[in-house]
Parts: structure tokens; sequence; C-alpha cells
């Protein structure tokens, strides 16, 4: 349940319009919700965290999946299934058709939200074209959770030219997401150039020795720029939570 729908509950019951019994068998659930014995649902996390649960739909059952959703779409008027092949996202469609896929990030979103003014200050950074679809999941991420997010693709170390002709936009921004994978370098360079926190994606990008992102973790671990922080392997979402929760600290 979201903080604003729980305080509208409570000046629903203080007007008389909601009674006692009503509201309690409201908010009965609102800790959590066991769903199916398949999924105990946390409708209190966005009151602990700002937004909703989010599912991890990789391993699921399309149906599941879609049970999961809609119990969520109850409470919350934003929902956000992550990691969705294509064939997953079908099959859900076919029985809740206001989840819209995004197949590039691999998303399912629901957002029913009122407009409002975004915070900007956010930059999605990578390598290269290849590390597009973990860059717009961060991206789009953020962008959910109510952040105006700015991009810039494709501007890696083999053509640093590429990126030092738009530093500007850089310095501009209150928080970075750079995703890149082969070599990793590229969350160093912009961290020698910036002076805001620069968030590191390393990618499953690359050829043998890449190791599915392994060498791109490594060399993002050992930066010896400052400022630097790293999130797991493709985790696009973790990077776009965190650059969203740096972007609206203080407001």
């Amino acid at each position: 349940m979201q903080t604003e729908k729980l305080k509208l509950l409570l000046e629903k019951v203080q007007s008389g319009q909601v009674d006692v019994e009503a509201a309690l068998a409201e908010l009965r659930s609102l800790p959590y919700e066991n769903l199916g014995g398949f999924a105990t649902l946390d409708h209190h996390r966005a009151l602990r965290n700002g937004f909703p649960e989010v599912v991890f739909g990789q391993g699921k059952q399309p149906e599941q999946v879609t049970a999961i959703a809609r119990r969520l779409a109850e409470r919350s008027d934003k929902v956000l299934v992550t990691r969705v092949d294509p064939e997953m996202a079908r099959i859900v469609q076919a029985d809740f058709p206001e989840l819209v896929y995004h197949p590039l990030p691999r998303l399912l979103v629901l957002d029913r939200s009122t407009p409002s003014e975004k915070h900007p200050g956010i930059l999605v950074v990578t390598a290269g074209t290849a590390d597009l679809p973990v860059a717009e999941e961060a991206a789009m991420t953020a962008e959910l959770m109510n952040n105006s997010v700015e991009r810039m693709f494709d501007v890696g170390v083999a053509g640093v030219h590429r990126l030092l002709s738009q530093v500007e936009r850089l310095w501009q921004a209150r928080v970075i997401v750079v995703a890149a994978g082969m070599d990793g370098a590229l969350p160093s360079v912009v961290g020698g150039l910036v002076s805001v926190p620069v968030i590191a994606v390393p990618t499953s990008v690359g050829y043998g020795a890449s190791f599915n992102g392994l060498a791109a973790l490594l060399t993002m671990l050992n930066s010896c720029a400052t400022g630097v922080g790293v999130v797991n392997i493709d985790n696009g979402f973790g990077a776009g939570v965190l650059a969203s929760n740096i972007n609206q600290l203080g407001g």
C-alpha cells in the first residue's frame, strides 16, 4: 500500500466515510500476504522504501507472474516486472493487457500514477550499443521512480573523444550510471571527470576472456577513480534504484 492511499484511508475513517471494521479489513494484509503458497507479497514495501515490491520474472511461471502483478496492482498504481522474455510477456499480457512490454530492457510496466514533476539529474551512459538492454533497464526503472533520465550511448574508451565532446552533459548530472562490458574501463574514465556519484554496471558483453562480465566487474571494483560504486553484472534494475535514491536525497 502506498503512503498516499494509506493517508486517504485514514482520512476517510476520520471523516466517517469508512467505518473502523472496513478499515481494519483493508489493513489486515498490509504487511504481507501469502499468494497461493508460491509467493509472499510485501505490501509494506512502498511505505518503507518509497516504491512497491518489484517482481523478478526470470524463473517464474507466467501464471505466477500474472497473479503477483494483478495483486500488486490492486494495492499500487505502479507495477514493475523485470527479466521478462518475449514468450512470457505474450502470455502475461493476454491475461493482464494493462501491462506494457518493453522488449529491449525486458520489462513489463504498469503506470497509472497521476503525472507529476520528475526529479532531474540522472544520466545513463553506455560504452557500446550492446550494453543498451542493461542501460535501458536502469533508465526505465529510474523513470518509473519519478526521475527524469538523460541518455548518452556508445561512448566507450575505444573512441573516447565521443565522451569528451559531451563532457558538459556529465558535469550537469547529479548521479551517473555507466554500463560497460568487455574491459569495463568506461566508469573509471567518467569517474575521473566528475564530482558526483558514478554507479558502474558491468555487463556480460564481450568475447571469451570477458567471462560473461566478470572481467568488467573486476575492472570496476579495482577502479582508481574516486566516487565509483559497483553493482552486480547486468543489474540495470539495481543501478536504477540506487541512482533514484541518490538523486532524490534531500527532497
